[in-house]
């Protein structure tokens, strides 16, 4: 029975798994990217330029310092 149900079903689980892996990679990448320390660097300047330009108050920089540091320690 385990065969039977193993061929009718491969077609549909293929697809699901092949997904599943995908949507992995993605995550691995996108956490590479936040720990990169250049990356780091650069959002934080990027911070620092918008409090400069009075884009963003003095909370506002502090939570997204915070936010940057924690995603790139995270796991």
């Amino acid at each position: 029975m385990g065969l039977i149900s193993g061929i009718f079903t491969w077609p549909l689980t293929l697809p699901v798994r092949g997904l599943i892996r995908l949507a992995e990679l993605i995550q691995e990448q996108v956490e590479r990217e936040t720990r990169n320390p250049a990356t780091v660097r650069r959002k934080l300047e990027e911070i620092e330029a918008m409090r400069a330009a009075g884009e963003i108050s003095e909370e506002d920089e502090r939570q997204a310092i915070e936010q940057v540091l924690r995603m790139a320690t995270r796991r």
